[in-house]
């Protein structure tokens, strides 16, 4: 029987690839670097805006600690003198005495 074998059309479309196209090595290896590089969950990209958001959040981490220094020092001030507690009511939350108004004016600052 003459039937070419299935094979040889395969072949011929093969042999007109360039060289390193046909070396399977190449192409996987391509195509793992290619994977890891855009659709890997941590692709440069991703790393990239991760770094970007790490920085914002350990900015905002420090701003946030340092307020919970000032608001701590400032419980312990309340804890220790009832004077600081009645100044604290009617700053914070407008509280007063029953034949008072209050008035807020803000501090200027230091160094002005």
């Amino acid at each position: 029987s003459n039937h070419q074998h299935p094979n040889t059309n395969h072949m011929k479309l093969l042999s007109r690839l360039p060289s390193w196209l046909r070396n399977k090595y190449f192409i996987a290896t391509a195509v793992l670097a290619a994977t890891l590089l855009f659709f890997d969950k941590n692709d440069l990209f991703t790393q990239r805006s991760r770094t970007r958001e790490l920085q914002m959040l350990e900015k905002s981490k420090a701003h946030y600690q340092s307020e919970i220094a000032k608001e701590q020092k400032e419980l312990e001030l309340l804890k220790n003198d009832s004077t600081t507690v009645e100044r604290y009511a009617r700053e914070k939350y407008l509280m007063k005495k029953d034949n008072e108004d209050v008035y807020v004016v803000p501090e200027k600052a230091k160094n002005e």
